[in-house]
């Protein structure tokens, strides 16, 4: 929104300072202090709001060290991170960018698909809260609309350079939308550019680094390439949503954790957004452009400058908790930036820390089943999960195991982004 405006003032009454909203780097900075100020000044007073309401955490009987003093705390605090990402990407972002308007859906849809799991817990008394398959409908609802606009939309495409004028593509599903770049290099060669739609991702610590979906849907035929494309394709943005959605939302188990952690890894999102989008950086390092990504910077830094206000309340001991509103909205954001960025095969990677979690559930739970089938009695490999929960066991205070995962994801975000040299 301003941007138009300070556009509009800057061409119609040439006002001074007007151009400085050109700026991407400005506009980011900008929506990082008022995401910040969002989540700090607004999050003060809903934790108040719902003091007053007596809308609490009702806390299960786990036998954690702490766990008491947990109930009654104020949740459904994920509304403090949802208003601090949409407030400043829409006053700072062009929001007719096909990347923010889907980011922005992706915020508000599983925003809501948590937040109707807190009212059900909170004000129909109900612990389960919204039914396990509603919840995976609507992650699996997310994953069909990024998949269908990353695929149709005409404004999601990528930089190849053409050779003998004809563009270097992938498959007879690509296709050239127009004209891109044409650029002299050192040695006076010309190169010509031209902007390519093409399903293709960046797999990490391989020399030949991209892989395009189009290759797996060959394997069915040349005839049924064209229609299994796109299929494969929603197929994989879908598996990839629903699991880095769930693994937020299963981190979120002790103060800070999951807030902690979505921070780091939008840190390291941002990080390959800047250069994808740059052209002169990616085609330095040898990586995807993609043109009109680096309005995407504007949403990322909104979405860490939230989590790290939100964290001034939810680190331990915890004012307030994001509820699935909160874990179900980062997680969706998390796995729809790295599509985006056509980075989704370093989710592995990127969210160790949420892989981890998952994995420690299904493993204790799998192994459960196996051995009580087995031996008529289930036994465990964690003493609980998810795995922050097997610390606590062990005796770790959640302050610890809380910062020490936080590491490891730093520790993580440095090897992903390693893996662009790595090929």
């Amino acid at each position: 929104m301003l941007y138009h405006l300070f556009t509009y003032l800057r061409e119609h009454f040439n006002m001074p300072g007007a151009g400085v909203f050109y700026f991407i780097s400005f506009r980011t900075a900008m929506a990082i202090i008022l995401s910040l100020i969002i989540s700090l000044v607004f999050g003060k007073s809903l934790i108040k709001y719902l003091h007053r309401k007596q809308i609490g955490e009702t806390v299960r009987d786990l036998g954690l060290e702490g766990e008491k003093q947990k109930k009654g705390t104020p949740t459904m605090g994920g509304i403090i991170i949802i208003s601090a990402i949409i407030i400043p990407t829409l006053l700072f972002a062009r929001v007719e960018n096909v990347y923010i308007l889907l980011m922005l859906i992706s915020t508000i849809w599983l925003g809501l698909v948590g937040f109707l799991d807190d009212y059900i817990k909170v004000f129909r008394k109900n612990k389960e809260g919204l039914a396990g398959r509603f919840k995976i409908l609507g992650q699996i609802g997310l994953g069909v609309i990024v998949g269908l606009t990353m695929y149709y939309n005409e404004n999601v495409y990528i930089v190849r350079e053409t050779t003998g004028g004809k563009p270097a593509v992938y498959s007879s599903v690509d296709k050239v939308m127009k004209e891109g770049i044409i650029k002299i290099d050192e040695k006076g060669t010309t190169r010509t550019y031209a902007h390519v739609k093409s399903v293709v991702t960046t797999i990490p610590f391989a020399k030949n680094h991209e892989m395009s979906y189009s290759k797996i849907a060959s394997w069915f035929g040349e005839n049924a390439m064209n229609w299994m494309t796109p299929l494969i394709y929603i197929l994989f943005v879908t598996v990839i949503i629903v699991a880095v959605s769930n693994g937020a939302n299963i981190t979120d188990g002790l103060d800070g954790l999951a807030t902690g952690t979505s921070a780091i890894i939008g840190i390291c999102l941002a990080f390959f957004a800047y250069l994808s989008g740059h052209f002169n950086f990616a085609n330095y390092l040898n990586i995807m452009p993609i043109p009109n990504l680096d309005e995407l910077s504007i949403f990322i830094g909104a979405f860490v400058g939230a989590c790290i206000g939100f964290l001034w309340y939810n680190s331990y001991p915890a004012q307030v908790f994001m509820g699935d509103t909160g874990s179900l909205a980062l997680g969706g954001i998390i796995a729809s930036l790295a599509i985006i960025i056509r980075k989704e095969l370093l989710i592995p990677i990127i969210c160790g820390v949420f892989l981890v979690e998952n994995l420690s559930v299904m493993i204790q739970v799998g192994y459960f089943k196996w051995t009580k089938r087995k031996y008529g009695e289930g036994r465990r490999i964690f003493l609980m999960s998810p795995l922050h929960h097997h610390y606590q066991k062990l005796g770790y205070h959640e302050s610890k195991i809380a910062i020490r995962f936080w590491i490891i994801g730093i520790v993580l975000a440095v090897l992903s982004i390693v893996t662009l040299k790595l090929q």
